[in-house]
């Protein structure tokens, strides 16, 4: 060490041994979490469609990290629209997390399964165009039940196919997304697997169908509302392999049912599983979105406080 060296070495530390404490800089506790915002929070199919503009611009104006794009919202799919919508939400600070899509891969009809396998892989190309990282993936159902509303009546319960097993739906399911993968991976696009209806309306069901599929490009997207009995032991299987988090929330009573989740101890149940990422609002009550939201966020926010 030459004569400069070491005089500019000794007063650092003289400066940094006289600095007083108060002024050394800790670093603050940052949430694990990051919160989204679904435009499906604005639009429940019931009224003209609310534009995805609009969601990224309140997302913004709420401090919200992400949106999360309801497919059946979007106005087209010409990509001149999907480049707006990604510089949009570019210049407003705002990232695309997800991209939920309708699907369903039980049907006994091989055409019809892979009418749903080429949606699906069109819609992973989409989410590719937008810069979105993942895709919301449903199972399917029997459909024995045909109105949505009369499912929901039935809390999401409906009779298997005449004349097939359960064991059926799954290896259809199974086989059908593995299609999906190779272009999944292509684009680097995960497939978040949710607990919708269907095949995975239960815990074991949603896990069943992650088990067998040995693939980084397949996820789970774990959302808090679609467990409509005992949901706190069922949000406790799943959490550990979630990879995406949907938060309902029942304003003004919920379209179809209305849930009262204690959020402290769903944060909870995250936080034990480590899961460090996104928790994207689903806001499905009939108040008015706008103060709906407004309530759903600052409930979430407050909620993640340690």
């Amino acid at each position: 060490m030459n004569r400069r060296d070491f005089f500019q070495q000794t007063t650092a530390l003289g400066a940094a041994t006289l600095a007083p404490s108060s002024l050394i800089a800790t670093p603050p506790v940052a949430s694990p979490f990051k919160l989204g915002l679904s435009t499906y929070s604005y639009w429940h199919f019931k009224t003209p469609k609310v534009p995805i503009e609009n969601v990224i611009d309140e997302a913004a104006r709420l401090g919200i990290e992400g949106v999360d794009i309801l497919h059946r919202q979007m106005d087209n799919e010409d990509n001149a629209y999907l480049q707006k919508l990604k510089r949009h939400a570019f210049v407003n600070g705002v990232d695309l997390i997800c991209l939920s899509i309708h699907q369903s891969f039980v049907s006994p009809d091989a055409a019809e399964r892979q009418k749903n396998i080429d949606h699906t892989l069109h819609c992973i190309e989409l989410a590719y165009k937008l810069g979105i990282p993942s895709i919301r993936l449903n199972s399917g159902r029997w459909n024995t039940i045909k109105s949505f509303d009369e499912l929901m009546a039935k809390r999401g319960i409906e009779p298997i196919l005449p004349g097939y097993t359960e064991d059926d739906g799954f290896k259809w399911c199974i086989d059908s997304i593995e299609k999906c993968l190779p272009k999944a991976a292509e684009c680097g696009v995960m497939l978040a697997l949710e607990n919708h209806w269907g095949l995975t309306s239960t815990p074991e069901g949603l896990l069943r169908i992650r088990k067998a599929i040995d693939s980084p490009w397949l996820g789970v997207l774990l959302d808090t509302g679609n467990f409509l009995e005992d949901p706190y032991t069922k949000l406790e299987k799943v959490a550990p392999v979630a990879n995406f988090v949907q938060a309902k929330t029942y304003y003004g009573g919920g379209e179809w049912y209305t849930l009262d989740l204690d959020y402290k101890r769903i944060i909870n149940i995250l936080r034990q599983a480590n899961y460090k990422g996104y928790i994207a609002l689903e806001f499905e009550g009939k108040e008015a979105p706008e103060s709906g939201v407004r309530k759903s966020i600052a409930m979430l926010q407050e909620a993640m406080k340690a």
